[in-house]
């Protein structure tokens, strides 16, 4: 079952963070034919857009907003491409730096694939890495380098965050 504890060790996963007034997981449930992720310029993050593969799922997190958290899962459809919005000057994402020959940043198209009942808030992902040290929450991204908007996901880490979204959802 796909947006579920990891069951296919080959498919990489990832957590994408989107400003809820800009783009919401509510937002990309209403797209039938998926979305880009464009605006990343980060040269980090854009190299992990680089790296993410058709079928490889993602947390969808919405950031700068109160709480901030994980609220649902969606999938890679299509694997990197240039992204347009650097060549646009209205775009607030222009880059004057790239070029319709060399753009530099990239960008990959998802589809909507769950939304949790719940959010889970960052403040639950530090308090459950804070106990017992959890080495597996602790190495997070998410808490390592909060302001990477792409960031790579261990499977441990997915079936961890899962557990405690199901553990919340069941109570």
């Amino acid at each position: 079952m796909v947006g579920t504890k990891s069951s296919n060790s080959a498919t990489q996963k990832f957590l994408l963070k989107s400003e809820p007034q800009e783009f919401s997981i509510a937002d990309l449930k209403k797209c039938h034919h998926g979305e880009d992720w464009t605006g990343v310029r980060n040269y980090e993050a854009r190299n992990i857009l680089k790296e993410m593969k058709i079928g490889d799922e993602c947390f969808f997190y919405h950031s700068s907003c109160k709480p901030a958290g994980i609220v649902g899962v969606c999938r890679v459809i299509e694997e990197a491409k240039a992204d347009l919005t650097a060549l646009d000057p209205k775009d607030e994402c222009y880059d004057p730096k790239s070029a319709r020959d060399k753009v530099r940043w990239c960008s990959v198209k998802v589809e909507f694939v769950r939304e949790f009942k719940e959010i889970l808030s960052l403040q639950e992902i530090k308090n459950a890495a804070k106990e017992n040290e959890n080495p597996i929450l602790t190495e997070m991204a998410l808490l390592k380098r909060s302001r990477l908007s792409v960031s790579k996901v261990t499977n441990e880490q997915w079936d961890y965050i899962f557990d405690l979204i199901n553990e919340k959802e069941l109570l």
